[in-house]
């Protein structure tokens, strides 16, 4: 029995140690964890002021005045000034008096200027302001070129000027949807081959591996 009542107490003292350790353990794996945690908060808050840092710098690189430019041009000449010539034309097929004889003013001079406007002054200025702002965005760099995006800019603007004087005047090639004579038709090409210039340049130095689909398809329509 004393033997018996010996061992019960050296079994007791031996759990009574084995708990108190592990309560130990215990509490230090807590504030292991709780410690952990706050570095790994204090790490990720890191993280983010970094990349909020790094995203404001972007932004700040980034060239938005000609995408302000080409945008504010969609809206002028395609949104208004276009659809007001088509909404001009089409009552003209109703009250032909609105041409005013004046042969600047009939519809078959207004209709390809109306066309012309939505397509090239409209569709393409809004192509230029979507894609220098995705191929920025996405390939996380400033536009390539410097200033030649400007001049795309600029460029384009006097091509739709030149359109707008010449086609009410009569001075045409005469076919469907290609009706600006071959000096516009160079300038143009110019403009054009200077946006390609600006697009695939910005990709070629782009600050990320990937490249998204998005500007494929904005490089297949240059």
């Amino acid at each position: 029995m004393p033997l018996l009542q010996k061992n019960s107490n050296l079994n007791a003292e031996l759990l009574k140690k084995t708990t108190w350790q592990l309560d130990k353990l215990w509490v230090a794996l807590r504030q292991l964890v709780v410690r952990t945690r706050k570095e790994s908060v204090v790490e990720q808050f890191k993280l983010e002021a970094c990349n909020m840092s790094q995203v404001k710098q972007l932004e700040q690189n980034y060239n938005y005045t000609v995408v302000r430019q080409f945008t504010l041009t969609t809206i002028l000449w395609g949104g208004i000034v276009g659809m007001s010539v088509g909404v001009l034309i089409a009552a003209q097929l109703v009250w032909p008096a609105l041409n005013f004889d004046t042969p600047w003013l009939t519809y078959s001079r207004l209709r390809p200027l109306h066309t012309n406007a939505v397509i090239f002054a409209f569709g393409t200025s809004a192509l230029f302001a979507t894609s220098y702002y995705v191929v920025q965005r996405t390939c996380q760099t400033r536009l390539f070129g410097g200033k030649l995006a400007s001049f795309t800019f600029w460029g384009w603007q006097a091509i739709i000027l030149s359109a707008v004087i010449s086609l009410p005047m009569g001075w045409t090639s005469g076919k469907e949807y290609a009706e600006l004579e071959w000096p516009i038709d160079i300038a143009i090409a110019v403009v054009w081959v200077s946006y390609a210039i600006v697009f695939f340049g910005t990709m070629i130095k782009r600050k990320t591996s990937h490249i998204y689909v998005a500007n494929w398809f904005f490089g297949a329509s240059s």
